[in-house]
């Protein structure tokens, strides 16, 4: 079990692999999209590891990539349609983004690197932590953004009104997305720095 726990430390998509990036920069400017789009890449990224998985001794090797994305693709819709009915407001927040985890390199990467050569049930675990291990980049990002950049967490207020009463102003560059890859490359160099040591 514990080489499934390495893409939440030590093997981390983002801050090891640093794929998955793309996204980070453009959902992470509220907790609330951050979650919803971890959680979307991690069942996409789980079912469809199952599901290669479960293929794996049928796939022709050289239209093994078209069924991979096939599979992705609808798992993506399928995601898509339920956050359209059930969080329409997060849907569109997150807008095209939800549809480009169909080119999302974390999952296509464990595809071919995992599900085409492993068991379905050790593919599965392999895919909800490789996503756990993105979401919690994509989380903590969001959390310092969020909190830095609107004084809020999931859109509810946390600085106090005293504090902009006695002249604390949010940090507006916080919500850009440079700021994100200034976070993400702060993560990336934090994580470089205890791996050395």
């Amino acid at each position: 079990m514990k080489k499934y726990l390495g893409p939440l430390s030590k093997d981390n998509p983002v801050l090891v692999q640093t794929l998955g990036v793309c996204s980070a920069l453009a959902v992470t400017a509220q907790m609330k999209p951050a979650v919803v789009m971890a959680l979307s890449v991690t069942v996409v990224c789980a079912c469809s590891n199952l599901i290669i998985s479960l293929m794996r001794n049928t796939i022709p090797p050289r239209v093994r990539i078209i069924v991979q994305l096939l599979v992705v693709s609808f798992f993506v819709i399928l995601v898509d349609q339920v956050l359209q009915a059930l969080l329409y407001d997060v849907s569109k927040m997150l807008s095209v983004f939800v549809g480009l985890i169909i080119t999302n390199c974390i999952i296509m990467g464990r595809l071919e690197a995992f599900a085409l050569s492993h068991k379905p049930l050790p593919s599965l675990v392999d895919g909800v932590m490789n996503g756990l291990g993105y979401g919690l980049v994509l989380v903590v990002v969001a959390f310092f953004r969020e909190l830095l950049g609107s004084g809020t967490l999931w859109n509810h207020p946390v600085v106090p009104a005293s504090w902009y009463a006695a002249g604390y102003m949010n940090n507006g560059l916080m919500i850009l997305p440079p700021m994100a890859l200034i976070l993400v490359g702060v993560l990336i160099w934090a994580k470089g720095e205890t791996r050395s040591s």
